[in-house]
């Protein structure tokens, strides 16, 4: 509480004798150290935005130079950015049954995106975030991609939606996702089989307010501006950059094929990694693009999208704003994983390096929050949870295996001896801190690689002896529990 109140304006200017006299010093103490307790304490609305498949082109982290994010920029500018924040599985299911739950992949046995979530044993009985929120006062709504689901097939619309938790739902209570723009002789790009129709991508002549994600912030800024009776939980799942990379024209404009940068890559990359045919099926895919000449209108499909997704994150803010509720919301930003666009041999996700693992993550927390401020701790997208509870000012749930970055919001400097940790299938992990990235698979094949000098992880260190103590260390920080997957599947 101290923390925070000497960092509000009313501390620094009542910091001088000479302007004060010790009776004003001391209302102004007393009022700095009441305003942070109420700010956490009072139950805030929470703007809470996932982003599918969002790597770290934008702005604020500057994966790509030609990235255009100017709302998410604009966000950034109102809280703090997290430079080091990396997810728990680098898929859509496990990660967001995570983050929701609370707890490590490895901590419940799901790990793949057929697993259904909601019928594993180790989570019965512990409330996924909104239905904590729901029990504790919050009205709770939630519209487009928050748990898994997929566009284009009809019955994955539905998705894997806890049965408990949302007071209303869009498109519908059951359903996660609207009916989407497609174009006409998918795919588009003429991808082999062996890829999948979903790798596609093409302009569509739609308005954005027609494209599925459109629909679903056309509705939230509705619930935005609507008077509640409850603080309010507004969960909005926008689903672009995943693929398909269908949006309007005007997207893909923004980023002319002719002046398309790749990204930064060596050859042989794969040289110094043991097994690395496990990730055998997305070099296939790359081996594709490069014969087909299509590596860089993947790139442009890819940043159109992301300034599609951008676009959306605008009209949400334009709506808070609106509303005059702005000073009294929570926002959270983030992505369910990063993405391959040709590093490492890689397309999609499916691995446990940055590229797959680094995502957005900014939060905006009024009062607390600088704006414009940054922190480069290694924190996970486990840690939400417990951070959205602590700003509700809710006792944690015992469950939760994650930890609350409000030390870090008052104070990006602040001590914090925590680690990211990733997991892709049974028994295969990854620990990220601030300047290793260490992995290790169930077969006992190993990499590490130092960001300090090699950000791209390009030169794999593992088998180097001056390095056996930082492996020995990092491997001491792999979750001691890894669960059988659960059975339970669904499509």
């Amino acid at each position: 509480m101290i923390a925070a109140a000497i960092h509000s304006p009313l501390f620094r200017e009542s910091t001088s004798p000479v302007n004060m006299t010790t009776s004003k010093i001391c209302l102004a103490l007393a009022a700095c150290l009441l305003a942070p307790i109420q700010t956490v304490a009072a139950k805030p609305d929470i703007l809470f935005i996932a982003i599918d498949d969002l790597n770290d082109w934008v702005g604020p982290l500057g994966g790509h130079p030609q990235a255009k994010t100017p709302n998410i920029d604009r966000l950034a500018a109102r809280g703090m950015t997290f430079t080091n924040a990396h997810v728990t599985a680098p898929l859509c299911n496990p990660s967001r049954a995570s983050l929701m739950s609370g707890m490590l992949t490895s901590s419940f046995g799901v790990y793949v995106n057929n697993q259904d979530w909601r019928e594993a044993p180790l989570l019965q009985g512990k409330p996924v975030l909104p239905r904590f929120l729901q029990s504790n006062g919050y009205r709770t709504l939630g519209g487009g991609k928050l748990f898994h689901a997929a566009t284009l097939i009809p019955i994955q619309f539905y998705g894997l939606l806890p049965r408990r938790g949302f007071d209303d739902y869009y498109p519908a209570p059951n359903r996660q996702l609207p009916d989407e723009i497609r174009p006409i002789g998918r795919p588009i790009n003429n991808n082999p089989g062996f890829i999948s129709g979903f790798f596609d991508w093409s302009p569509v002549a739609a308005e954005d307010s027609a494209m599925g994600d459109g629909q679903v912030v056309a509705w939230a800024g509705r619930q935005l501006r609507a008077a509640h009776g409850k603080p309010l939980f507004l969960g909005v799942g926008i689903y672009r950059p995943h693929i398909p990379w269908y949006v309007p024209q005007a997207y893909f404009d923004q980023h002319p094929l002719d002046r398309i940068e790749l990204p930064a890559t060596v050859p042989d990359d794969l040289g110094d990694v043991p097994g690395s045919e496990r990730y055998a099926r997305n070099q296939r895919v790359h081996r594709w693009v490069l014969e087909t000449g299509n590596w860089k209108a993947g790139v442009q499909a890819y940043l159109a999208s992301i300034s599609f997704a951008d676009a959306m994150v605008g009209r949400l803010l334009d709506a808070l704003d609106a509303s005059n509720r702005a000073e009294e919301t929570v926002i959270v930003l983030f992505s369910d994983h990063g993405y391959h666009l040709g590093e490492k041999d890689q397309w999609r996700k499916y691995t446990l390096w940055e590229d797959s693992t680094h995502v957005p993550l900014i939060v905006h927390a009024p009062g607390i929050t600088e704006p414009g401020s940054r922190s480069d701790a290694p924190v996970s997208t486990l840690d939400i949870y417990p951070t959205l509870a602590e700003l509700a000012g809710l006792g944690l749930p015992a469950h939760l295996e994650g930890h609350s970055l409000l030390p870090l919001l008052r104070d990006p400097s602040a001590e914090w001896p925590h680690h990211a940790i990733t997991t892709y299938r049974f028994g295969n992990h990854s620990v990220r801190t601030r300047r290793y990235r260490y992995i290790r698979y169930e077969n006992g094949d190993e990499e590490l690689y130092d960001h300090d000098e090699d950000p791209h992880e390009w030169r794999n260190l593992a088998s180097s002896a001056d390095h056996g103590d930082i492996k020995a260390r990092l491997r001491s920080l792999l979750p001691q529990v890894n669960i059988e997957p659960i059975t339970a599947t669904w499509r």
